[in-house]
């Protein structure tokens, strides 16, 4: 009898003793994550360390591949201390068509785009992508996030385009998630039951000039304070969200 139980501490108390180191082990890791996390400013705690990046686009068709990406405008975004997000800047750029790009005509008169005016001032896509993509990178670094995560109303649309753009440009740092979006057509059918970008601005409470739209600058500013008035809407909800003050109550 005493050497079952010799044996059976010998065999089994080393075990449970590396069990419990390694359970400490683990929970002083996650109690350290998640000290790292609290540390972090407001806008890379809500959003689990992305930065929401308005972009829009305006082009010469629908394939991606195969039309001209001719205008390019992108809007970040900045959190307060309560969780509230805001517009921050702009930037924007004017694209010259690719080489042997697609350049359909009833996309074209529906933009009101020429392509070769002058007066455009555009520059070649890697440049159009690097004046949009430098403020984003430090955009990411300011508010100690990881990576940008694109938000566009109908944002397939939009990543189809900069993904390809950047795939021909050769550029390897692209700042952006390769696949991930928010979109403000489901947000807008959520909070306001409207889908067509003009009709939900206007049900956000913010104006909407029908001659401006189809610029990228004015389509992209609006669909930030789109973006900005839902999020904003949810954090009144008084529920508890990462990166805000607002604390979950009953009743």
């Amino acid at each position: 009898m005493y050497r079952c139980i010799l044996y059976a501490c010998q065999r089994f108390i080393p075990a449970a003793a590396a069990f419990a180191g390694i359970a400490k082990t683990a929970t002083i890791g996650y109690a350290s994550q998640m000290t790292d996390i609290a540390d972090k400013a407001p806008m890379a705690q809500r959003f689990r360390g992305f930065l929401p990046v308005v972009i829009d686009v305006e082009t010469a068709g629908f394939n991606a591949r195969r039309d001209a990406l001719l205008e390019i405008a992108a809007v970040t975004l900045e959190m307060d201390a309560a969780g509230f997000i805001s517009r921050k800047d702009t930037f924007s750029s004017h694209v010259e068509p690719f080489p042997g790009a697609n350049l359909d005509q009833e996309s074209l008169e529906f933009t009101g785009i020429d392509p070769y005016n002058p007066f455009r001032m555009a520059v070649p896509e890697h440049e159009a992508l690097e004046l949009i993509f430098k403020p984003v990178r430090r955009a990411i670094r300011e508010s100690d996030c990881k990576r940008a995560i694109l938000v566009g109303h109908n944002a397939s649309f939009d990543l189809s385009f900069l993904n390809e753009a950047v795939k021909r440009s050769g550029i390897k740092r692209n700042p952006f998630h390769p696949f991930s979006t928010f979109d403000t057509v489901s947000l807008a059918g959520l909070a306001f039951g409207q889908t067509v970008l003009a009709r939900a601005v206007q049900a956000a409470g913010f104006n909407w000039n029908s001659e401006k739209a189809h610029s990228a600058v004015y389509d992209t500013e609006r669909t930030a304070d789109l973006f900005c008035s839902i999020m904003n809407r949810w954090n009144e909800f008084n529920i508890s969200l990462p990166g805000t003050s607002i604390i979950a109550t009953k009743g």
